[in-house]
């Protein structure tokens, strides 16, 4: 009788790059070249052994049918999806000629990048990908979809200073959670919040939609969108009022106080209160329990800045711990803790950004529809998916259906956007390339190795990149393009020999910094700036001025919001969801226009429209109606998603993208008219 081998299984550690704070230490386990398990490591305090589900069950990405396996060509109309799989030897060589046709015929700047990379490390966005384009001279891309305004006020009044851990969250007296749902992105905060809860901290959810965490909230704050900037300026005006200033921190560690008590003395809280639409109680009540409150944490998170006032409302709200100096163990704001690292990317990119336009990407559509001098001739998407991320989404889809217009998709499922492309393109997933990650919440900077071979023909953007810079001819003697020597060159011989090591390096501030005493501000004069020049210049109302809704109340009354979820990562993963999306609007709302639970609505404004289900409920404020961020044209029943509702505009600072200002009315559908 002859005895069958237990299977082989073999477990790596390696990093999460997706988009979330958290940059969780991953145990993968694998079998026959196959990924068998995700977890998450228990040797890290961070991830502490438990990651989200879409990373737990991320195999299925990586084995869906609809994983991309070898580059393709269009054979059919734009937008239908039909294609001709092609080698990669011809997908480089009619990309090349393309290029170099649309180079002679209209300069270089006809041809533009569009990425994000907010589920990339440091080698698979501003690598060798920056250096091609540089190299190029092709347009510049503005990546302003996302924490552009609040990244701005983050680095002029902090210098980008890392915040508070949510490992210590479980000692504070009083957290606040602004316009962050840990459930969906950041789940390890989760816990801390709960720790804290039950030894009789208070918790304040400031956020237009209940959200799982609002629910256990002492006091839930669903405050209108766009009216963030007047809460957090009458916030301080009462704090000054009521004698919680610390004169002395003021004095010593801080620019611009008058300034910015200057700018929120017309901020009462009958004010704001009625501009925000909620009880005027209710923010008497968080501002006595803030002041009282010590130590206290605010977790501001991005949806503060997805509107018009979004750069002065993260810049405000971030101003209020220094207002009320609360900074101390367990005490103080989290952002973004980013800038524990501080790493020389043009290292890396080796190469000089060229002096040529720069194009912002939530004007993608405007820009692809009417840009001329030149116009956009060759588009090369990566490491993003437009047509389900940016706003406009109608502009979006008309630029590429232009027949005139050559893009490239590079991605590892066929998107919403590769059904347009001319040349799509296979890419590695995380399990299959090299990279490296540092979180925004997690200070942790961990390896990233591949697990398995990649999946059919799909290749790194590396390789891609680093085969494009020499077909073009763009390559120079001593240029570094393998992974290894890239993460050197990145992290200089020391640094890169201890990762080697140890597939993660902590930095010199570990992971639990306390604000003004392990790290402080590093802005230029070492201050905290309450009212830095810069923003005021940069802002078209000026700092802290808030720019009243737009006058279309009447005819589109209700705001609509895309807040994230649990199922996705911005896009990510969104072809796994075969449920169809719903609109989530309050039972005041709904009842004003007969709308029942389960019936289909068209939401709609001069910019588009998307028809969905109704889910009638009171989890959300009045006047505010939710579609989900991330979802793919197949999840409404005509093929749109709210971005097809959001406008172009551009928010005070940063230029970022005004998604919460969308404006919009929903009615019933002829097929329920007619019933």
């Amino acid at each position: 009788m002859t005895l069958e081998s237990e299977p082989v299984h073999q477990s790596s550690t390696t990093t999460c790059p997706l988009d979330c704070p958290d940059a969780c230490k991953l145990v993968v386990t694998v079998q026959d070249n196959r990924v068998v398990k995700i977890d998450g490591a228990k040797d890290d305090p961070y991830t502490d052994g438990y990651i989200c589900g879409k990373v737990r069950k991320y195999a299925n990405h990586v084995y869906s049918d609809l994983r991309l396996r070898t580059p393709l060509r269009r054979n059919g109309p734009k937008g239908h999806g039909q294609f001709t799989p092609i080698s990669w030897d011809e997908a480089f060589s009619e990309i090349v000629d393309r290029i170099k046709q649309d180079r002679s015929r209209f300069g270089a700047e006809s041809i533009l990048p569009l990425c994000y990379g907010g589920s990339n490390g440091k080698l698979t966005q501003d690598a060798l990908d920056a250096r091609f384009f540089y190299r190029l001279g092709a347009s510049r891309l503005a990546r302003t979809v996302c924490a552009a305004p609040s990244g701005a006020a983050y680095d002029a009044l902090y210098g980008k200073m890392p915040g508070v851990s949510c490992l210590d969250y479980d000692d504070s007296n009083l957290i606040v959670i602004w316009g962050n749902n840990p459930h969906a992105s950041g789940i390890h905060q989760v816990p801390h919040i709960q720790n804290a809860q039950r030894r009789g901290a208070k918790l304040v959810v400031v956020d237009p939609k209940e959200t799982q965490l609002a629910s256990t909230a002492d006091l839930h704050l669903p405050i209108f969108p766009g009216s963030d900037l007047v809460v957090a300026l009458a916030m301080i005006r009462w704090l000054n009022q009521a004698g919680f200033v610390d004169g002395e921190f003021i004095q010593q560690h801080t620019n611009g106080f008058e300034q910015l008590l200057g700018r929120a003395d017309e901020w009462t809280v009958s004010r704001a209160a009625s501009v925000a639409r909620v009880p005027e109680s209710s923010l008497e009540e968080f501002f006595q329990w803030y002041g009282e409150s010590d130590p206290a944490v605010i977790r501001c998170g991005w949806g503060p800045e997805r509107n018009r006032n979004g750069g002065s409302a993260t810049a405000a709200i971030l101003a209020i711990p220094a207002v009320a100096n609360k900074f101390k163990r367990s005490g103080g704001f989290t952002m973004s803790n980013s800038a524990a690292w501080r790493l020389n990317q043009h290292s890396v990119i080796n190469a000089t950004p060229p002096p040529t336009r720069r194009i912002n990407m939530n004007l993608i559509g405007e820009t692809l529809l009417h840009a001329d001098n030149p116009p956009i001739s060759t588009l090369f998407v990566y490491n993003c998916n437009p047509v389900a991320t940016l706003p406009e989404q109608n502009k979006v889809l008309s630029g590429l259906q232009r027949e005139d217009l050559f893009t490239v998709v590079f991605d590892q499922v066929l998107t919403d956007t590769a059904v347009y492309a001319d040349i799509v393109l296979p890419a590695t997933t995380f399990l299959e390339h090299h990279d490296l990650r540092s979180g925004y919440g997690n200070t942790r900077l961990g390896t990233i190795s591949p697990a398995i071979d990649p999946i059919g023909q799909s290749k790194s953007n590396n390789e891609v990149f680093a085969e494009l810079l020499d077909r073009l001819e763009l390559s120079q003697p001593g240029d570094v393009t393998r992974d290894n020597e890239l993460l050197e060159a990145l992290l200089g011989p020391q640094a890169h020999q201890q990762i080697q090591q140890s597939a993660e390096l902590m930095p010199d501030i570990g992971c639990r910094p306390i604000q003004m005493e392990d790290v402080f501000p590093a802005t230029p004069s070492g201050k905290i700036e309450l009212f830095p020049e810069s923003l005021q210049r940069e802002s078209r109302a000026g700092l802290y001025r808030y720019i009243d809704d737009q006058p279309n109340g009447t005819q589109y009354p209700l705001a609509l919001i895309s807040p994230a979820t649990r199922q996705l990562v911005n896009s990510s993963l969104g072809y796994l969801i075969e449920k169809q999306a719903v609109v989530t609007m309050h039972a005041s709302d709904a009842a004003k226009r007969n709308i029942c639970d389960g019936q289909s609505v068209r939401i709609f404004n001069a910019s588009g429209e998307v028809i969905v289900d109704a889910h009638v409920t009171e989890s959300i404020a009045p006047g505010v109606v939710s579609l989900p961020k991330g979802i793919w044209m197949r999840h409404s029943k005509n093929h749109r998603t709210s971005n097809a509702l959001s406008p172009d505009t551009l928010s005070d600072i940063g230029a970022g993208a005004c998604f919460n200002d969308a404006r919009v009315e929903i009615s019933l559908t002829s097929e329920n008219q007619n019933q």
